[in-house]
């Protein structure tokens, strides 16, 4: 049987820097509030800032940081903006933790 680890690409940092900035926007504990809550279902931002208990701005920002990364998409419907999982499987790791 031939060695396929040899004829593997070799990984390198720039291969990893997408896993690296989700577990960076997962590292605050107001963005993992807010993925839970997610999780069972899309929000809207009063809603998250109610849950949280920040101000509107500072909601905004953590879903604009995960956003970026991937891990929710939002929703415009008229002035209200909805939020929803765009990566469920990052609840997967709330069960490793």
């Amino acid at each position: 049987m031939p060695n396929i680890s040899k004829f593997a690409k070799r990984k390198t940092p720039a291969d990893f820097r997408v896993a690296a900035d989700v577990f960076k926007a997962m590292s605050n504990p107001n963005r993992l509030l807010i993925v839970d809550a997610l999780a069972n279902g899309e929000r809207c931002v009063a809603d998250l800032t109610a849950l949280v208990g920040l101000d509107m701005s500072t909601v905004s920002n953590h879903l604009s940081v995960l956003r970026n990364v991937g891990i929710v998409k939002d929703e415009r419907r008229g002035t209200q903006i909805f939020y929803a999982l765009s990566r469920p499987c990052v609840l997967n790791m709330f069960c490793c933790l």
